[in-house]
């Protein structure tokens, strides 16, 4: 992933893990069913853009078996030290900046990642590139525009102030290069690229506990930035926190959109 300088959500920041493991238990059903509806199986090659966590990186090792590989890249692969032995390989990698891999994969996989990028367009040729004839590409990514609300039931002040620090929390990720509407975009922009067989689904956690656990620990993470900011105090963040503590709130989170299709065969 390219990440301008003060990139809000760094997975050097601890609260990274946290957030890892609430995308996980949030997203990776999504995710697993549609690798397995484009056929996984032994012996293929994969590549695995922004892998962050290690939940999609063991899932695909365990898939593919020893005659296939797991590429797993990232701008910073702290997190992917534990999956580094084979089928993995990890390898640090800017897909906005780097060549692609040469290894002409079966399947690449991106979720929440191009939607941070300032150069999608590059990232997302980038990825197309490293596809063999006949390949398929996941690409899942959030639209936060789509649904911009922490808690879509805004029936008392916690909501109401959930919902205000998550307008702030979209203003930062805006102002550093965001795309908010990009989610929607993605059948469409898998198309102009020439893939066939393209479709997409979206997926819309509205409440849970690791709706509520990310919320918390996205909150720790960007903090400072939204005191400094003034979308703010550290009171109401305090507060904030404390009714999320609570279990009682429906938090949401923005709709997941994969998008998928594949590289036609000359």
């Amino acid at each position: 992933m390219t990440r301008p300088e003060g990139y809000l959500l760094d997975n050097r920041q601890q609260e990274a893990g946290r957030r890892f493991d609430a995308f996980s238990t949030l997203f990776d059903p999504t995710t697993f069913r549609h690798i397995e509806r484009l056929g996984i199986g032994p012996g293929w090659r994969c590549w695995e853009v922004g892998a962050g966590g290690t939940s999609v990186v063991s899932w695909l090792a365990k898939k593919v078996g020893p005659t296939g590989k797991v590429l797993a890249t990232d701008i910073d692969t702290s997190w992917q030290t534990s999956a580094a032995r084979s089928p993995v390989e990890v390898r640090r990698h800017d897909v906005a900046a780097d060549e692609p891999p040469t290894e002409g994969f079966d399947l690449v996989h991106a979720r929440l990642v191009l939607v941070h990028v300032p150069d999608r367009e590059r990232a997302l040729q980038s990825m197309l590139r490293a596809l063999r004839p006949g390949g398929r590409l996941l690409v899942e990514d959030a639209d936060p525009a789509l649904q911009p609300l922490a808690c879509p039931d805004e029936h008392g002040p916690a909501e109401e102030l959930a919902n205000r620090l998550r307008r702030g929390f979209r203003e930062l990720l805006a102002e550093r290069g965001a795309d908010l509407s990009y989610g929607r975009k993605l059948p469409r922009l898998l198309r102009e690229a020439g893939l066939h067989q393209v479709e997409a689904d979206a997926y819309f956690p509205l409440t849970s506990e690791a709706c509520g656990a990310l919320e918390t620990a996205t909150f720790q993470q960007i903090r400072e930035s939204l005191v400094r900011a003034g979308h703010a105090t550290d009171e109401e963040i305090d507060r904030h926190l404390a009714d999320v503590a609570t279990g009682t709130m429906d938090l949401a989170t923005a709709p997941l959109i994969s998008a998928w299709g594949r590289k036609r065969v000359a």
